[in-house]
């Protein structure tokens, strides 16, 4: 899945200063590694099952997607309120039932991280989330997809 240079690299900092650095020569590395530290950073976190683990990575794709928007480092407090409130799987059936955020997706995708998205991970573990949250991620990747 990997190149076998990110395969090496041990922690999210190590990914993070490795795709900075080969970001403009081999974008597709830099993308491999973006996604390797979420990985990485979603692993830290104890989840207990699949979907738990990847709602996580969302949140960090997310955060590296603010990353690239602002510049700088961001944390989704409101998501990591919600998931201390609501837990996991509460956090992301709220994220899914509300309006959406295209600029998100938008960032997302040009960051070739367009699977890690709320709606994607209700769709691959549907078993975990109510028949609306369904519906809804479905009607939204379909939209996307026409984008």
């Amino acid at each position: 899945m990997y190149d076998a240079t990110v395969a090496r690299l041990e922690t999210p900092e190590e990914c993070e200063q490795y795709a900075a650095n080969v970001a403009a020569q081999f974008p597709e590395l830099a993308t491999q590694a973006r996604r390797k530290s979420i990985e990485l950073r979603a692993a830290s976190h104890g989840a207990k099952s699949d979907a738990e683990i990847d709602a996580l990575k969302v949140i960090y794709a997310y955060e590296e997607a603010l990353f690239a928007k602002h510049g700088r480092h961001i944390k989704a407090n409101y998501t990591w309120r919600k998931i201390k409130d609501a837990g996991i799987i509460g956090a992301v059936e709220h994220a899914v039932t509300q309006p959406v955020d295209p600029v998100g997706y938008k960032t997302l995708k040009e960051m070739g991280l367009q699977d890690l998205t709320f709606e994607a991970v209700v769709v691959r573990h549907a078993q975990a989330f109510s028949d609306e949250a369904i519906r809804r991620s479905r009607e939204r990747l379909s939209e996307w997809s026409c984008e």
